[in-house]
């Protein structure tokens, strides 16, 4: 990649980032305006594209549990928006034509109906930046989003073999062999080690299954996706994960960059463009209604319809090859560039305020809840806590094995992952699923007997969100939590949190011990 690719994605990354915006809104603006300058994509920055999307499914793959796309809230919630929200969208875009609006006065039913369907999907790099940076992915709401986000990719192969009339091949049943051969490749993982040799592993895995399936003619990005999930449940999965996080962000960088040289829009695109994401809140409602009347919680209907709330990159693809088709006229494919583009800005700069939005409209938002809820969305509370580890990954297990020692079954743990919940309990640790951001869990608990909380949390924000949310239901403990960098310790302060612990000196162990003091 030339230098003013780097230089342009830098400057306008940067300067999202001092207005409080993710750098993602940034790049899509760098793309943009490279275009407008006169700068012509290279050939590099597709490649880069593409395999920053491979690497970010493998990686979806690598944290998916395969009984989760299996759950009614998934697959009718996907299949019922997809199809609401195309006769809504459909008969709304026809509506536009019939009372004469001149960007759509020659729009057909079936130009329509294929734009109702482009803009159904929500986007999966847009989705899965904003969980990652949240530290939200193993929620439940982060699960319910990615699982649709997964449903969604597997109608996007359906309509590719249909649009292009490419059939999987007769060798495709071959994949199969995938299954079996899925203990050679954990012990392959296992023997990589934990250097460089593992991001590399990752990278030949995610590009290995993009080429198989590439091969006999179904869409590859499904293959890294299904790669990742076939070792989803080896225990160096997570490790794997990690160390491709930062190739994977960077690599996506290009595909940002690329929406930008779609085409050049005029005033009258970037009208229509307007036009179609002032369906956006309809995208919303639609996601908010199914969701809570398929009996989920209001909090994680409103969070995942939050985080669905956009157009995807998807999207792109169905116009252009629409277009080669002769299905749909040019100009839509750049002014659905625009929209997808317009999204991602909305989206990322309002989900990093919407746990804050439910604490304000809660009380709304819980209307639209069932009295039943799901068996899953019925939380246990700690019994007898004295002390409680909120985030039970690798520092957070260091405390709380620690401080076991020393309190017994007085100390609790609280994680918002179903599945390391199950593996600490097999281990005899007194543990529960729950959310520390989730204003209702606190609510319902009666925290009178904790006396000390432990933030053992991957970001400030998740430490500043429950630090207020006990605040709000009158807790009187001490609040002790981890910060990985100097400044945000200030920050932390603030916000009420009365110890804060250096992540990379006083991490785990040292963190347990030094809390023991906050309690004589």
């Amino acid at each position: 990649m030339d230098f003013i690719w780097i230089l342009f994605a830098f400057t306008c990354g940067l300067a999202m980032r001092l207005v409080a915006l993710p750098p993602l809104v940034g790049y899509l603006a760098a793309g943009f305006a490279l275009h407008f300058l006169g700068f012509q994509p290279a050939q590099n920055l597709e490649t880069l594209a593409n395999i920053g999307i491979t690497l970010m499914l493998f990686s979806i793959g690598l944290k998916l549990n395969i009984k989760d796309l299996l759950t009614t809230e998934i697959w009718l919630g996907t299949s019922a928006a997809m199809v609401l929200w195309i006769i809504l969208c459909g008969s709304l875009l026809m509506l536009a034509a019939a009372v004469g609006l001149s960007s759509f006065t020659n729009l057909s039913l079936s130009s329509a109906a294929l734009l109702a369907f482009a803009s159904s999907f929500s986007s999966t790099v847009c989705v899965v930046k904003l969980l990652e940076e949240s530290g939200e992915m193993k929620t439940r709401h982060g699960k319910l989003a990615i699982g649709i986000l997964v449903m969604q990719d597997i109608v996007a192969v359906g309509f590719l073999v249909f649009a292009t009339g490419k059939v999987p091949s007769l060798w495709a049943p071959l994949l199969l062999l995938l299954i079996p051969l899925r203990p050679l490749l954990g012990r392959l993982l296992q023997e990589a080690g934990h250097g460089e040799l593992l991001p590399l592993m990752g990278f030949f895995l995610a590009l290995g299954g993009y080429e198989l399936f590439s091969m006999v003619n179904i869409k590859g990005d499904l293959g890294a996706l299904l790669l990742g999930i076939l070792l989803a449940s080896h225990s160096k999965a997570s490790e794997l994960a990690k160390s491709l996080l930062s190739f994977k962000d960077l690599f996506l960088i290009g595909f940002f960059l690329s929406i930008g040289f779609t085409a050049l829009p005029d005033w009258g695109m970037l009208a229509m463009a307007l036009a179609i994401c002032l369906l956006l809140p309809l995208k919303y409602m639609l996601f908010l209604l199914l969701l809570s009347g398929l009996r989920l919680r209001a909090r994680s209907a409103y969070l995942t319809s939050m985080a669905l709330t956009n157009f995807s990159e998807f999207g792109l693809i169905v116009a252009a090859i629409s277009v080669d088709n002769g299905w749909l006229d040019k100009e839509w494919l750049v002014t659905l560039a625009l929209a997808v583009s317009i999204s991602f800005a909305l989206t990322s700069g309002t989900y990093r305020h919407a746990h804050s939005i439910y604490s304000r409209y809660k009380h709304r938002l819980k209307s639209y809840e069932r009295s039943k809820r799901l068996p899953r969305d019925v939380y246990p509370y700690p019994i007898g806590a004295e002390v409680l580890v909120i985030g039970m990954g690798r520092v957070g297990k260091g405390a709380y094995e620690a401080l076991y020692q020393h309190l017994g079954d007085r100390v609790w743990g609280l994680d918002a992952d179903r599945q390391r919940v199950v593996r600490q309990k097999k281990q005899g640790m007194h543990v529960c699923v729950g959310d520390g951001e989730d204003a209702d869990y606190w609510e319902g608990y009666d925290i009178s007997t904790v006396r000390l909380v432990l933030l053992a949390l991957p970001s400030m924000e998740d430490a500043t969100n429950v630090t207020q949310q006990l605040k709000l239901v009158g807790y009187k403990g001490q609040i002790a939590a981890i910060a990985r960098y100097e400044d945000e310790s200030e920050l932390l302060h603030a916000a009420g949190i009365d110890r804060v612990f250096n992540f990379y000196t006083e991490a785990g162990t040292g963190f347990a011990e030094e809390s023991m003091a906050m309690l004589r």
